[in-house]
């Protein structure tokens, strides 16, 4: 029975250790979740409204003229798989890798070429498990862009996703990505990126013609639509890094919770081990003492 309880302790122990880690964890995600909140409820009104404004004002030029708003058969296809480069957060990797996977699915089915860009050192994890064409031409950021995660690192990405549509080399590009709502709730995202095609929304209907242009549109289109289109994925990036900490620090909850159940059930299991080692000695020394006066 000794035995018994000493294993008992021993996963008391473990338990106790484990929860102080994932409590650690916890409150780390939490601080950082600020931090991050702070940047895409900060990033997200302008970024929304400058999407709009220019996805409107191209959808109104000639076929042919706005470079990044062309639609044209789409034969070859570049995903864009955000995730983290690190684990412990629930179901927030593995949402996107699910969200990749019947992209590429669905276009090997319709006879498509689909490349991935996976950006989060989860996403290359899962691409080079699951045998998916990784895009070329991106260096390091896969692993090294939330290392060190601001515009001008998610601008070089853009260009170089932009560059490919340009020249033909890709027809579309998707951004697969966990949009942030709040630290309870991510929500796994397919958005268009290239082509840029104008909103379709009943409010605003046909708002795309109520502008005046100065010197002319096309100038205008040609000049700003890049730079709305680096700022679309650093939004994606920003939210994505806001889900994650939130997904982290929720998951980490959860697991804290978990080992406080396990620890009274541990607890509960091991003084009635002990109760029964008690009663146990009791009952061997009365039988000692019996047998003694007999």
């Amino acid at each position: 029975m000794a035995g018994g309880l000493q294993e008992v302790r021993d996963r008391i122990s473990s338990v106790q250790n484990t929860m102080q880690i994932t409590s650690a964890m916890k409150m780390v995600s939490a601080a950082k979740l600020r931090r991050a909140q702070d940047a895409i409820t900060q990033m997200r009104p302008y970024a929304v409204k400058l999407q709009g404004i220019l996805s409107n004002v191209s959808a109104s030029l000639e076929q042919g003229e706005g470079t990044y708003s062309e639609e044209r058969e789409a034969k070859r296809i570049l995903v864009v798989a955000i995730t983290s480069n690190r684990g412990l957060c629930g179901a927030f990797n593995n949402n996107i890798v699910k969200e990749a996977t019947k992209a590429v699915k669905e276009a090997a089915e319709s006879g498509q070429i689909v490349e991935v860009l996976p950006l989060g050192k989860k996403a290359l994890d899962a691409a080079n498990r699951l045998g998916w064409s990784v895009a070329e031409g991106f260096g390091d950021a896969p692993t090294s862009l939330f290392d060190n995660l601001d515009f001008a690192h998610a601008s070089e990405v853009a260009n170089t996703v932009m560059d490919g549509f340009a020249s033909g080399h890709y027809d579309k590009v998707v951004l697969a990505y966990n949009q942030f709502k709040n630290a309870a709730v991510q929500l796994p995202t397919n958005e268009a990126f290239l082509p840029m095609l104008p909103e379709v929304s009943e409010a605003e209907g046909d708002a795309g013609g109520e502008y005046i242009f100065e010197p002319n549109k096309q100038e205008i289109v040609e000049r700003l639509l890049p730079n709305a289109l680096r700022v679309q994925l650093y939004k994606a990036l920003l939210d994505s890094h806001a889900a994650e900490h939130g997904a982290r620090m929720t998951a980490m909850h959860q697991a804290t919770d978990n080992g406080g159940e396990i620890l009274r059930d541990l607890r509960i299991t091991y003084n009635k081990a002990r109760q029964a080692s008690i009663t146990t000695e009791i009952l061997e020394i009365v039988a000692g003492s019996e047998a003694l006066d007999g």
